[in-house]
This record gives structure tokens, C-alpha cells and sequence, in this order.
């Protein structure tokens, strides 16, 4: 690799600034979900019986009834061979973080001609190998049987490409022996989980069964640079994220991007994005250019969970491939450049009971009593589990960003805001001593303040924080699945909901009220230590955590082993969510993941700084020792000072780079930590280079090149 191609590179993308902008796609709102077997497509294909029944599994929860199985096959085929559909395949979400299909045609051989055909045993069931996933042991290369499983509360869709069409059909994966190998089965498992645990709760209120909605909406961060640069970054491409790469004078520190007018080949590129979008019924409501160079957010309308789950999974997949098409390549990495802001996704969550958001406080003391209890319940499930949630989020990607200026810190905290946080203050000292709230807080008896959609501000350093009527978990990172995450959070809620329950069905109703504030005192007592509304980011609040006894695991390595402590497992165990070798299985995936990624960017950045960094600098050693020795003999004294301190640095640069070198390769032998040591220290010699050797004999796109021409 040489100077010349990076300049090529540079030239290449300001050539497309000097031709025809793309155009943006028109708007068509007619082709909303039109690549989605919805529910108007259901009554329009099947039948008004099976169509009932179908509904009835999607929308309450039913079983699915087999004798319907080959009917709605049959309607979902027709409709998909109308939409150029030719081939069928079983979407699911391995354990590999991303999504997987294997393609089967729908033609069938009958006698000389061939016929489409797709039964209902094609839809509900497929068979993929098992053993070629990664499993923690729960499948081995002589074990390969698995299954996946139709899941009808996601709707099946339509993905496109230039020569076709293929039905989508989004299912669960499991073993052969029934263990789940995916994101999708441990994630519904936690939604029902936490749906028994709600009716049970609002049952000791006397509520009357409703069904229970657990909604996300996931904000989706991502960088975006020209493909030119990123073919010329074998780092970038090998793991998404450069090695090297000094920073340069001016990235986000004049905060001109957050929210700038977007580009022009950008927004045509988001334009498409939302109609592809769009047209497979994922509801993109946001876009906007973030805070760091390069970098933008995609936002949805808030959906059912295991919906929003799965749309963002296509989020990120269409996000890729429309930046491709537009010459583009779109980084989902937590961290691809260094010293600038990282990318996140911020998990939207709230859960609804019939048509009432619970995190949404009422106008009257029941509303209140109800809201004060959920809010309640999820401090303490917070406050206890918040290992977990902090696992829920780990990777290697995410260590680079938990803590840095954009994310929130490795400590698990919860944001109120200051009104709600003296609201719970009034409710812990039962006594009037608030300047908010005359008199003391009764529940049942007292309405709440108002407290609008907007009643706290907003605090970007807090990993969990109350929005106004949803909590925002900020700690997932930009490439992870939602899955994750909500299924511990749904979890831990549930088995909180459940102690509540078991306190308040004791209660005599003349002692409802009375009982259920005590018991609402006693959390707050007992958990409030998780409640923080300061600045995550600074050394008080770590050492304020520690005295609180919050755990701060800043790295994967310390993060993930919490998933087989006996107490974590036995409440995954109890809500059959994970069974404990699902459980161990998941740990051992993490964890080789982590080692297998640190490794592949250490074998990359050894590579880079061997056949192309030190050739580069060598080279312009020579050339500058060359101009001395030339000084030297005809005894030019002007400059010759400068010629030999900058080949003394050159040099020095060159032996450094050459040590560091054999210490990285050194250390690839060893374990991630010194690993990781090893490449911080070349990263050092590198970027010290990159300012010191002539712009035009540096071979790699500079920072300053990727994230401001585009």
C-alpha cells in the first residue's frame, strides 16, 4: 500500500462532490409494510376461521393451533410469490450477534414440470446445523441437529436484491435437545415471564386482566465513511474499528456536527434507508447528524418488544447495505475511531397494562399508588441485579465506550431526575419535609405533583434513567442485539413484581393502603443507594459508588462472570428463562468471542505496523538520512540541524516501532491483557509517526480524511 492510492482515494471522493448529487428517493407512503404479511394481508389471504386464530396466538398469546398450519402456509406463499418472492428461508439471530438464513427454493419437481409448493410443516419448522453456530457446548461437530422454530408474533417480510425476492420467516433456533441456541427463544421466554408477573401485581390492586405490552424503541447510532478510505484500512475492515490513527486538530471539540445540517449525499443516503425501512413496516421516525464527525442516529416509533427486537436487526443490516450502494461503508462498531465519541443504542424501554403506560403517572391516588409501586419494584430490581444488567451489555466493542465522554460510566446507576427523586425522598421519610410537596406523602391518599412527560431532565452520563415515561438503559452498544439486554431487564422486573405481590396479596384491604406504603419504604430504604442524579464521569462518583458497594465492572472479563453466580442463575432458572447449562453456554460464547476479537486486532495491528508502517517510515528514514549525509558532504551547515534531528526522531520512531512490534507478537501468545498492553503501546509509536513522517508518504487515510470527506 502506498501514499498514492490513499491520495487516489481522496481524490475519488471529492470527485463525486464535483458530479450529479444522488437523488433521494421519493416518498411513497403507499408502500408502508407493503413487504410485510401484517394483519390486513392475514385477513385478505386467509380465512375468516383461520384468521381468527391466527390473531389469537399473535395477540393473546394462544397456542397455535396445527390444524391451521398448512392454511396459513399456503396464503403466505401465495402472497409472497405475487411480490417476485422465489425462495423461502427461517430468519433467526445465532448466537453470533447478527442474523442467519439458509435459502430453499419453493420450486418442487412433479413429474416433468415443477410446481411452487410450501406446506405448513415448511413454515413452522426448519433444521439448520446446529454445531456450525457457536453453542458453549451445547452442540459438538458430532451433534449438529438443531431447529428452527416459526415465531407468529413477528410478522414474516419480504427482503429484496437485485435479481429477486425472498420470504422471511422469523423464527426461534434451539437444539436438539431443547436448549436455546439464539436471542429470540430466552427473550420471549423473559416477555412472558414478566407478563405473569404484571397481571399478578395489578391483580392485588383490582385491576381486572389486561394484556400486558412490553415496548422498546431503540435509537440507533452509526458512523458513515466513503468505501475508497475504508478499503485502504485493512484494520477497518478486519474489525471494524481502526488500530491506528492520530487525532487530529479539529474532530467534535467545536460541537459543529451534533444536530448540523446534513449533507447532501448523506441525506439522500438516509432518504433510501427509510424506504427500505419502511416498506418492511419498521416505523424510522429520526434522523440526525451526531455529535461526533461522520457520525448520525436513526430513530424509531416505539413497538412491541420482540417486533422492535427484530426490526433492529434489519435496521442495521439495511443501514449497511444502502451505504453501499450510495459508496459508502457504515461502521456499527462501539468505537471505530478513536478520541471522538463511540456509538451506542439506547434502550427505550416501558411496559403497559391494557391501554396504561405503568411508567406514566395517573391524575388520581390509584394511579399514583400503581405508578409509585412499579417504580419501586424496578429500583430494587436495578439495585440487585445490576451485575447482570452490566453483562447484558459487555463485548469487546463496548469496553472501548462505557466510560468515554458520550457513553455512561461501567457503574450501573438509576437517573430520576430531581422532582421524581424527591417525590421517592417524600415516600422513603413518610414525614412533610419536601419544599416540592406540602405534607406528607400518603399513598392512596395524596396525588403525586404533576409530573409531565418531560418532569426530569436528561443525563447522559446515567447508564438507566427515567424519561418520563419509559427508562432508558444508555449502556447497549451500537452493534449489539436488543435481545440481550431486555431479556435480563425483563427478568429481573418480573421477579421484583413477584416479591411485591407476595407482600401486598398478605394485606387485608382495610390495610391495602398502609401495608403497601410501608412496604414501598422499606425498598426505598433498602435500594437507594442505586439512585444517582450527578455526573457519571467523575472520580467522586466512582469512589461514591464504591462506599455504596455498586460494582464497577469496567472490563468483558469482569463483566461476565456474573452470569454463573448461583444466585443470578437460580433467578434465570426460576422464571425459565435460561437453564444453567444455557446459561454457562452463553458464558463460555462471550468469552471466547472476547478473546478470539482482541486477538484478531492484535494479528491486524501487528500486520499494518510490519508491512506498511514501518516500510513507510524506513523509507522516509532514508530519505532524510540521505539528505544529511548530502549536507554533510558539501559541508552545508543551514538546515542540516533540522535534516538530523528529524532523522534522529525517525529513527528513534523506527527502533520503537521495531520493538513494539516484537512485543505485540510476543504477547499474542499470551493472554487478552497483555495483549491489549501491547497494542496501546505500538498504537503510541504509530500515531506519533503518522505527525511526524510527510503527509505524502503516509499510506494509511488519515482521521482527518475518513470522518470530514464524504
Amino acid at each position: 500500500m502506498s501514499n498514492q492510492n490513499r491520495m487516489k482515494a481522496v481524490n475519488a471522493v471529492a470527485e463525486l462532490h464535483r458530479g450529479k448529487p444522488m437523488a433521494a428517493a421519493p416518498v411513497n407512503l403507499d408502500s408502508y409494510a407493503e413487504d410485510v404479511f401484517n394483519t390486513d394481508c392475514m385477513r385478505e389471504y386467509l380465512s375468516k376461521s383461520v384468521c381468527k386464530k391466527l390473531l389469537a396466538t399473535i395477540t393473546k398469546g394462544e397456542a397455535l393451533d396445527p390444524a391451521i398450519a398448512d392454511d396459513v402456509a399456503h396464503a403466505i406463499k401465495h402472497w409472497a410469490l405475487e411480490r417476485g418472492a422465489t425462495h423461502y428461508t427461517h430468519w433467526f439471530q445465532p448466537l453470533t450477534g447478527s442474523t442467519a438464513e439458509k435459502h430453499d427454493a419453493f420450486l418442487e419437481p412433479e413429474g416433468a414440470k415443477a410446481i411452487m409448493s410450501f406446506s405448513g410443516k415448511n413454515l413452522i419448522v426448519g433444521e439448520p446445523d446446529a454445531s456450525s453456530f457457536p453453542s458453549g457446548g451445547l452442540r459438538s461437530t458430532f451433534e449438529a441437529r438443531g431447529y428452527t422454530a416459526w415465531d407468529p408474533t413477528s410478522p414474516a417480510f419480504i427482503k429484496r436484491h437485485e435479481n429477486g425476492a425472498t420470504l422471511c420467516i422469523p423464527t426461534a433456533f434451539c437444539s436438539y435437545t431443547g436448549e436455546a441456541l439464539d436471542k429470540k427463544t430466552p427473550l420471549l421466554r423473559s416477555m412472558q415471564a414478566l407478563s405473569i408477573s404484571t397481571k399478578r401485581l395489578m391483580k392485588c390492586f383490582g385491576l381486572p386482566e389486561e394484556r400486558v405490552t412490553i415496548t422498546l424503541g431503540p435509537e440507533q447510532e452509526y458512523f458513515l465513511i466513503d468505501k475508497h478510505f475504508y478499503l485502504q484500512r485493512p484494520d477497518l475492515v478486519q474489525t471494524g474499528r481502526t488500530v491506528f490513527g492520530a487525532t487530529p486538530p479539529k474532530h467534535q471539540q467545536l460541537e459543529d456536527h451534533y444536530f448540523g445540517s446534513i449533507k447532501g449525499r448523506i441525506l439522500a443516503f438516509m432518504t433510501e434507508v427509510e424506504q427500505e425501512l419502511w416498506k418492511l413496516g419498521i416505523p424510522a421516525k429520526t434522523r440526525h447528524n451526531e455529535v461526533a464527525p461522520a457520525q448520525f442516529e436513526l430513530a424509531p416509533m416505539f413497538e412491541e418488544l420482540n417486533l422492535a427486537c427484530d426490526h433492529n436487526m434489519l435496521v442495521m443490516e439495511v443501514l449497511r447495505q444502502v451505504a453501499d450502494r450510495h459508496g459508502l461503508v457504515c461502521l456499527l462498531h462501539e468505537k471505530p475511531f478513536a478520541g471522538i465519541n463511540g456509538s451506542g443504542k439506547h434502550n427505550n424501554w416501558s411496559v403497559s397494562y391494557g391501554n396504561k403506560n405503568l411508567l406514566n403517572p395517573g391524575n388520581d391516588p390509584h394511579q399514583n399508588a400503581i405508578f409509585l409501586s412499579v417504580l419501586s419494584a424496578i429500583i430494587e430490581a436495578v439495585d440487585l441485579h445490576a451485575d447482570m444488567l452490566r453483562a447484558s451489555v459487555t463485548g469487546a466493542g463496548n469496553d472501548h465506550r462505557l466510560g468515554a465522554n458520550e457513553a455512561p460510566p461501567a457503574i450501573i446507576s438509576m437517573y430520576l431526575g430531581d422532582q421524581l427523586a424527591d417525590v421517592i425522598d417524600q415516600l422513603e421519610k413518610g414525614t412533610p419535609t419536601s419544599s416540592r410537596q406540602p405534607g406528607a406523602m400518603k399513598i392512596g391518599a395524596d396525588t403525586l405533583p404533576p409530573l409531565p412527560r418531560d418532569a426530569t431532565d436528561r443525563n447522559r452520563t446515567s447508564p438507566f434513567a427515567f424519561t418520563g415515561n419509559k427508562f432508558e438503559f444508555r449502556a447497549p452498544g451500537s452493534s449489539q442485539s436488543c435481545s440481550g439486554p431486555n431479556t435480563i431487564l425483563n427478568t429481573i422486573v418480573a421477579e421484583a413484581f413477584d416479591r411485591m405481590s407476595e407482600v401486598l396479596e398478605k394485606l387485608k384491604k382495610s390495610e391495602f393502603n398502609a401495608g403497601l406504603q410501608k412496604h414501598l419504604q422499606g425498598i426505598i430504604k433498602a435500594h437507594k443507594r442505586i439512585i444517582f442524579n450527578g455526573d457519571g464521569y467523575t472520580d467522586a462518583w466512582t469512589k461514591e459508588a464504591k462506599k455504596r458497594g455498586l460494582p464497577n465492572a469496567k472490563t468483558t472479563m469482569d463483566a461476565l462472570r456474573c452470569l454463573t453466580k448461583p444466585e443470578n442463575v437460580a433467578v434465570l432458572e426460576k422464571y425459565g428463562v435460561y437453564n444453567q447449562r444455557e446459561l454457562e453456554s452463553r458464558f463460555e460464547v462471550f468469552l471466547e468471542e472476547y478473546h478470539r476479537r482482541i486477538r484478531i486486532e492484535g494479528e491486524i495491528a501487528l500486520e499494518i505496523a510490519n508491512s506498511i508502517i514501518a516500510p513507510a517510515v524506513a523509507a522516509e528514514y532514508g530519505k532524510a538520512a540521505n539528505a544529511l549525509s548530502a549536507a554533510q558532504a558539501t559541508k552545508l551547515t543551514a538546515g542540516a540541524g533540522t535534516v538530523k534531528a528529524t532523522a534522529t526522531a525517525l529513527g528513534k520512531g523506527l527502533d520503537d516501532l521495531n520493538k513494539n512490534c516484537a512485543a505485540l507478537k510476543k504477547a499474542l501468545g499470551g493472554m487478552h491483557e497483555e495483549i491489549l498492553a501491547a497494542m496501546t503501546d505500538l498504537r503510541g509509536t504509530v500515531d506519533s509517526l503518522e505527525q511526524l513522517v510527510a503527509d505524502e508518504s503516509w499510506p494509511l487515510p488519515k482521521y482527518r480524511e475518513m470522518l470530514f470527506i464524504y
